[in-house]
């Protein structure tokens, strides 16, 4: 099978898709969740589910939006590496992965904060992405529910 290359891209909104991948990673890193489980990606507004024990709290909310802009304030690169499966995952969870995704991963990384096996679109430079804004948010069953924006 051929590796996923730029052909294949998803056509998502640049700046909106990789701030989900920072936005990903953050949450990853703060409650140590996995991935959003689900994700509607758009240039006015975009939301994603995470599923968590708890709802964060008004704090942990204030935090999540000062990290996600602390990585765009950073000015990171925002690049494609192609790599095996076998190497991909040990930088990137990929448990996504659909069961027919070639050998030959495209992992997407933003600077040295994420990588993620990625066919979607993105800006070159997180500078490129404006500030992040948590617009609403919602807990139920297990599944928070964050709706962002950028500006």
């Amino acid at each position: 099978m051929e590796p996923i290359l730029n052909e294949a891209k998803k056509l998502y909104n640049e700046p909106m898709h990789t701030c989900e991948h920072i936005l990903n990673q953050t949450l990853v890193r703060m409650f140590g969740c996995g991935r959003s489980v689900n994700a509607h990606i758009e240039r006015k507004k975009s939301k994603c589910d995470y599923l968590l024990n708890e709802a964060p709290t008004e704090a942990q909310i204030v935090e999540i939006t000062q990290k996600v802009n602390e990585v765009i304030d950073a000015h990171l690169l925002v690049f494609e590496e192609l790599m095996s499966r076998e190497e991909a995952a040990k930088i990137a969870d990929l448990s996504k992965l659909p069961a027919d995704a070639s050998e030959t991963l495209r992992v997407i990384r933003v600077g040295d904060y994420d990588a993620c096996a990625c066919i979607g679109q993105h800006v070159d430079n997180t500078s490129e992405l404006g500030r992040f804004e948590i617009i609403s948010h919602d807990f139920e069953n297990g599944r928070w529910r964050v709706r962002f924006k950028l500006v």
